[in-house]
């Protein structure tokens, strides 16, 4: 049974990396004192071995360990082990192309179905919607598909931000490109709201976090779902 947690972001404005999670994440990870890092969507460039120090700093404040799927040999047998697997923000079409590369969507999709919890923030939580085409990232690699996990029946617009009466940007808002996206696709797009997220047990899939979310469906005008409210149904 899918036991995941797709959230928006892995650090809210003002906050430390993961502190509005930890709590919630002692309880997600209870059962493993190591988690496998996918550090490949590398925000600001940095090294895996960098990206995953830096995770391993957030999960020790609750006794966890991390380890980066880079240290391994073998990353399908890697992903095939571990008891809790974390894949973090960056990149979202770098990201992509490295899980092609190592030939690792199959193995992931597999092994969360299985039940090993998954937790994805930003880039990581983009992967597991239908497709990536709802990222906000820039398109600076080109990966063999944009085509990701699907392991909830929708795709994902994390970092969701609402327009701003009194900003100058001249610029195209979030619900603007969502709504040329749905010019050309037809599956429903949900837009997290940093320090949101989606908790997803087996079939359901349930909005968690103080933020409301909005949701885009085709030829549907946008609306907005409270925290606790089922999502299930979007399809």
């Amino acid at each position: 049974m899918k036991n995941i947690i797709i959230a928006s972001t892995s650090t809210v404005h003002g906050g430390e990396p993961l502190d509005y999670l930890l709590e919630v994440l002692s309880d997600f990870f209870e059962h493993t004192s190591e988690i496998l890092f996918i550090p490949y969507a590398r925000p600001g460039g940095i090294t895996h071995d960098e990206y995953t120090s830096n995770v391993n700093k957030a999960f020790e404040k609750i006794d966890k360990k991390v380890v980066g799927i880079h240290e391994f040999d073998n990353p399908k047998e890697a992903i095939s082990k571990a008891k809790g697997i974390f894949t973090g923000g960056g990149n979202t079409f770098v990201l992509v192309n490295q899980l092609y590369k190592n030939d690792l969507i199959d193995t992931i999709k597999t092994t969360v179905k299985n039940g090993t919890p998954y937790l994805g923030t930003s880039a990581g939580s983009n992967i597991c919607g239908l497709t990536v085409n709802t990222t906000n990232d820039m398109p600076i690699v080109y990966p063999p598909s944009f085509k990701t996990f699907g392991f909830v029946p929708f795709n994902i617009n994390p970092h969701y931000l609402d327009p701003d009466p009194t900003s100058k940007h001249m610029g195209e808002t979030r619900e603007t490109r969502i709504k040329e996206f749905h010019k050309f696709n037809t599956q429903p797009v949900v837009g997290i709201r940093e320090g949101s997220w989606l908790e997803v047990n087996g079939d359901s899939v349930v909005l968690k976090g103080p933020l409301d979310a909005r949701i885009f469906e085709y030829n549907k005008a946008p609306y907005e779902v409270q925290s606790g409210i089922e999502l299930s149904h979007l399809k």
